[in-house]
């Protein structure tokens, strides 16, 4: 009886201490379940490349698009720029006007010798205060073309002979053998047509102008030689 009464608190001490590690062991399991609900030993999953996400999302086989071709040429105005003393010529320095678009102020026979002398003198270099025959300047050139053709006159500046000249109405202006002055009396040559004329150019030499652009703003007048006497010679410096 002594042996059963120091028995029984021994087996209530054992299955106390075996309910409390039980009940210690399933509290444990609860806080270690949502640890080891992920696997340990798993290796991460791996990010999406946001670099090739981004690159794959533009189309791979677009080609650049194209300007439609075009043979339009613009061309700006303002692109040629003002001269002092310079002229600006579209034409080749052996250009004449056609004798079918020619209507002359003169006969047939003194239009034909001026328009021989002119010929012979296009693309011969400018050079203030000559008048040929290698060198020619504005009024220079007007005096030898007209002296050559029987029709020569005091040679002098080009205000000068606008002085001593005569005025023309509207209709003998653009005729063949006018003569134009420009740059208030500082230049002048003479009249082709009504589209340009011939003149000493400081830069080409003896030459075809268009009047339209540069010139048509710059004209002063026209004017035609008075009764002139022929072979005359003499020369005012």
């Amino acid at each position: 009886m002594t042996n059963l009464k120091r028995v029984v608190p021994v087996f209530c001490f054992v299955v106390f201490a075996a309910g409390a590690i039980s009940s210690s062991a399933q509290d444990r399991e609860r806080v270690v379940k949502p640890v080891l609900s992920q696997p340990v030993n798993q290796p991460p999953k791996p990010q999406a490349d946001k670099t090739k996400t981004t690159l794959s999302s533009q189309p791979t086989n677009l080609s650049p698009t194209r300007q439609p071709l075009t043979t339009d040429i613009e061309v700006n105005p303002e692109y040629n720029q003002k001269l002092v003393e310079k002229t600006v010529d579209s034409r080749p320095t052996s250009a004449m006007v056609p004798s079918a678009a020619r209507v002359s102020r003169y006969d047939n026979s003194t239009t034909g010798s001026l328009v021989r002398s002119i010929e012979s003198k296009l693309g011969i270099p400018y050079r203030y205060g000559s008048t040929g025959p290698s060198r020619y300047d504005c009024s220079g050139f007007v005096w030898a073309v007209f002296s050559e053709s029987g029709m020569g006159f005091t040679r002098q500046s080009a205000q000068s002979i606008w002085n001593a000249s005569l005025p023309v109405d509207d209709q003998e202006k653009y005729k063949f053998g006018t003569l134009v002055f420009f740059n208030g009396l500082g230049h002048m040559g003479i009249v082709a047509d009504g589209n340009g004329f011939y003149h000493a150019s400081s830069s080409h030499g003896i030459t075809y102008s268009p009047f339209k652009g540069y010139w048509e703003k710059r004209i002063v007048g026209f004017r035609k030689l008075a009764t002139a006497t022929p072979n005359a010679s003499s020369v005012t410096k």
